[in-house]
């Protein structure tokens, strides 16, 4: 497969420069690829997203899409957010066309243009299942159908590249194995190179073809694994022995990355901190 998303020795800088978010990271995402990012807080995971969506600038190296350098957002990628934004004043099919609503008035958008997205529009609202919910507002839908208008939104263009930060963080877990199975339905059907930012490492081995493992202080690339299920995923396979197993090898590589070996281990660390903190205040 062609190389879509270039990244090359990416470093993100805050502040002074003091606080570094992304030291060194060097990745390439192939065209039409599912990659997932895991790691501990403060690996830079969302950051990396928002510089490839040229939200945020590198502060060096550099991000490339199909040879270009990135120097801000783009039509050729979107970004789908845990939050889901939508306008509540609109209904579902306007949330959904916003962005071409927004150039409908410039003089270089032709009537098929217009007319063509909004075939565009209900094509998505079907293959998103939000046909009987078509006229509704935000306030009137469920989380996982917010999210799915948000996801419609962001596709509605056609872009090149998916950027998803936790979007189904804020989901319940039977909502979110029904969210997992239409994103991979999206995918294969979109064909669009989608990078997918989680907490959760069962939803990351499940979604991707590869999982990125980033290590914090700093952000970093620390490894890539393969994943070795089928193209066509159900369910059950999270069940399998082999499923578990790269389950529990990640987790276990993302708690070295931390500076512990398990939860019970942190757990420890912060009692004996608080109780060295009770102590010395009756002193």
């Amino acid at each position: 497969m062609n190389t879509k998303i270039s990244i090359e020795s990416a470093g993100k800088t805050f502040g002074d420069g003091s606080i570094i978010a992304l030291q060194d990271v060097n990745l390439t995402v192939r065209s039409n690829e599912f990659v997932t990012f895991v790691g501990a807080s403060g690996c830079g995971k969302s950051t990396l997203l928002r510089c490839i969506g040229g939200l945020e600038a590198l502060s060096s190296g550099s991000i490339n899409v199909d040879g270009v350098p990135i120097t801000g957002p783009g039509v050729d990628r979107a970004m789908v957010f845990q939050h889901y934004s939508l306008y509540p004043w609109l209904s579902v099919m306007d949330n959904i066309k916003f962005t071409r609503l927004l150039q409908i008035n410039r003089e270089d958008i032709s009537s098929a243009e217009v007319e063509a997205a909004s075939g565009r529009a209900d094509a998505l609202i079907d293959l998103m299942g939000l046909n009987h919910v078509r006229n509704a507002y935000p306030n009137q839908l469920s989380g996982g159908m917010q999210q799915r208008v948000a996801i419609a939104r962001a596709l509605l263009p056609r872009p090149q590249i998916l950027l998803m930060d936790e979007p189904f963080g804020a989901l319940d877990a039977q909502t979110r194995e029904v969210m997992h199975d239409m994103i991979l339905h999206v995918s294969k059907l979109e064909k669009t190179t989608i990078v997918f930012v989680t907490h959760d490492v069962e939803e990351a081995i499940y979604l991707g073809q590869r999982v990125v493992v980033m290590a914090p202080r700093p952000g970093r690339v620390d490894s890539i694994c393969p994943v070795n299920l089928p193209a066509q995923r159900n369910q059950d396979m999270k069940l399998a022995p082999e499923f578990m197993q790269q389950k529990k090898a990640i987790l276990t590589r993302i708690r070295e990355t931390a500076g512990m070996h398990t939860d019970r281990e942190l757990l420890e660390r912060m009692t004996r901190q608080a109780e060295a903190d009770q102590k010395n205040d009756m002193q």
